[in-house]
């Protein structure tokens, strides 16, 4: 068993960075990044909810809404099912986070409450004792499958390693036993836990306490400073992003030690564990521009141990505007610095799934990405437009609502709804990510718990399953044509005269958009209406088509798509054409009539 260093400036430390550099021999130690995200789609999986290929779930129902507890994932459990993720047509996973919670804390299962950030969860291992093996064995695993893994990570806060010392006016404090306290205007007493999580009476200050237990405090010792943690209670005055997350305590992002120490702690990881990528937890919480001199130190490390495209993508849970001040840099930016490279896209998740379901107009998707062009104009990454790298989903942990609605009347009336948003997604720009059980069309609902149902309880890994089928063709379709990687994408105005056409303004109905590279144009067409059979006209590019060409049905989610009529010429002064931008033209263009069964989504090509 290899010992888990405790200081970042340890001899044991320093050798796992020495080892994982790039020394330019013809052998790198750690594996090459992929050329280009976007050729890769993202697998979302929690640990703890996925597999355990040694026992079932700990808890039953295996999909029980109120159950916060640890159902017994492992990471050999993830190893285990390895080929099905690449039978399904994932480029990377992303796991949720693993390293070390507090042992105490059966209601960290999520991973989120860390306090040791060079060390493996024991609780996902089969050997608690090997713990970083295991880790490290599933990334190798993975590799070896050619599958890219992606670690979460926590900057903001730690596990509940400490209780406050409740004053007498804070009631919450007391009622929630010191492990969390209302926001105070300044730094309150704490009381560190031990290994039992009990908390130590001798002293309120961690670095005043002699041999601090591994499973206890917070490590590496470097972290060992109450001055570190802003221990002022949940947020409040005024500032949304001062306090702690319930009973996650929150660092002092602003002071240059504690970035400098989470700096190091996450480059030992990469070298540690060979980890391709990390998505960063509640970015917009961090203080003093920490957000970007993390994303630049990850990316020149990971440059030196030869990863050369290192992907760090940001949990911004906001708007545009939000987003666009934690990733990449401001052109007018005098700094060498550039940020973390992307975000995950909120923004489409607050507009698609409405779409997909027939509540919002298919305009609120073209409208989005107008207000994107305008908000993310001056914002580079290192990638150039950060925009095109953004993480897109329709669903995860944190939004209490899987993308799959089953009826209680009849169970699969909206099943064709998760395949139409499935197409879009991953039609759309960015980089497609898929939260764990859509491909078993998993339904949770209403809680944080509700939507991490523990996959290999019920119901397991079907291929089979109709949402694996459709989304492993999804996948292919998307992998073998390049405009749906890196194409231009234009949003099409649609007809049902054949003489006026815009973006559809009605919820309910046809979202029609191509994807653009070189010669090549791929064409989206989806009937979010949930009853009615739509037929319309599309617009496609004139230059890159003429009358008489046929499109085929590259995928549809209908049993009998019908083909699309061939491509016809309209001359100039016979159309009203309202376009994306405000703009009006009338003509000449080429169109093509397609015609749609409810929520049919068809993704034509030639």
């Amino acid at each position: 068993m290899n010992q888990t260093p405790s200081s970042l400036f340890g001899d044991d430390f320093q050798a796992v960075l020495e080892h994982a550099r790039d020394d330019g021999s013809a052998q790198l130690r750690l594996t090459p990044s992929p050329a280009d995200w976007r050729d890769e789609w993202i697998y979302f999986l929690m640990i703890d909810r996925f597999n355990n290929r040694l026992r079932p779930p700990l808890h039953s129902p295996f999909d029980d809404p109120n159950f916060a507890q640890f159902q017994g994932g492992t990471f050999r459990g993830v190893t285990a099912q390895l080929p099905y993720l690449k039978e399904l047509g994932a480029g990377a996973i992303w796991l949720s986070p693993a390293l070390r919670n507090v042992r105490f804390e059966p209601g960290t299962y999520h991973g989120y409450g860390i306090h040791d950030f060079l060390g493996a969860e024991p609780c996902f291992a089969e050997n608690p004792q090997h713990a970083d093996e295991e880790l490290r064995e599933l990334v190798d695993a993975a590799h070896a499958q050619g599958l890219y893994v992606i670690f979460d990570i926590v900057l903001n806060h730690m596990g509940d390693a400490f209780l406050y010392q409740c004053d007498s006016q804070d009631s919450h404090c007391r009622d929630h036993g010191g492990h969390e306290a209302s926001f105070h205007s300044a730094a309150q007493n704490v009381l560190w836990r031990d290994a039992d999580g009990i908390p130590r009476n001798g002293t309120t200050l961690i670095e005043e306490i002699p041999n601090p237990s591994r499973d206890a405090f917070v490590w590496p010792k470097e972290l060992q400073r109450n001055e570190f943690f802003r221990r002022q209670g949940l947020p409040g005055g005024g500032d949304d992003t001062v306090g702690d997350f319930a009973s996650l305590k929150q660092f002092r992002t602003e002071l240059d030690d504690v970035q400098r120490f989470l700096i190091r702690s996450y480059q030992y990881v990469i070298a540690r564990y060979d980890v391709d990528g990390f998505r960063i937890d509640t970015l917009k919480y961090l203080k003093n521009d920490l957000a970007r001199i993390f994303g630049n130190s990850m990316r020149e490390f990971a440059l030196g141990a030869g990863k050369k495209n290192f992907f760090t993508f940001g949990e911004v849970f906001d708007n545009e505007e939000k987003i666009a001040q934690f990733i990449g840099r401001h052109t007018r930016d005098r700094s060498d610095l550039v940020g973390v490279d992307a975000a995950l896209d909120f923004p489409l998740r607050f507009t698609l799934p409405g779409v997909a379901k027939g509540f919002l107009s298919p305009a609120t998707v073209s409208g989005m990405y107008q207000h994107r062009k305008d908000i993310e104009q001056d914002i580079l990454s290192s990638h150039g437009d950060a925009t095109r790298f953004f993480v897109t989903f329709l669903d995860n942990h944190d939004v209490k609502e899987r993308i799959r609605f089953e009826d209680p009347n009849d169970s699969h009336r909206f099943d064709s709804q998760v395949t139409l948003g499935l197409a879009c997604l991953f039609a759309l720009q960015g980089i497609p990510c898929v939260y764990y059980g859509t491909e078993q069309g998993l339904h949770g609902r209403g809680t944080d718990e509700a939507v991490r149902e523990a996959l290999w309880g019920i119901p397991g890994f079907d291929r089979g399953s109709a949402f694996f089928k459709a989304l492993r063709d999804i996948a292919t379709v998307r992998r073998t044509k390049p405009p749906l990687r890196y194409g231009r994408q234009y949003f099409r105005p649609i007809s049902g005269d054949g003489n006026n056409y815009g973006i559809s303004p009605f919820a309910g109905g046809v979202l029609a958009f191509s994807r653009i590279l070189n010669d090549q144009e791929i064409i989206v067409v989806a009937n979010t209406n949930v009853t009615k059979d739509l037929a319309v006209d599309v617009i496609i590019d004139q230059d890159l088509s003429r009358p008489g060409d046929r499109y085929k049905v590259l995928f549809s989610n209908s049993s009998n798509p019908t083909p699309p009529n061939e491509v016809v010429q309209r001359p100039a002064g016979a159309v009203h054409v309202q376009e994306v931008d405000g703009t009006v033209r009338t003509g000449p263009l080429h169109t093509i009539h397609v015609i749609l069964d409810p929520l049919e989504v068809q993704i034509l090509g030639r």
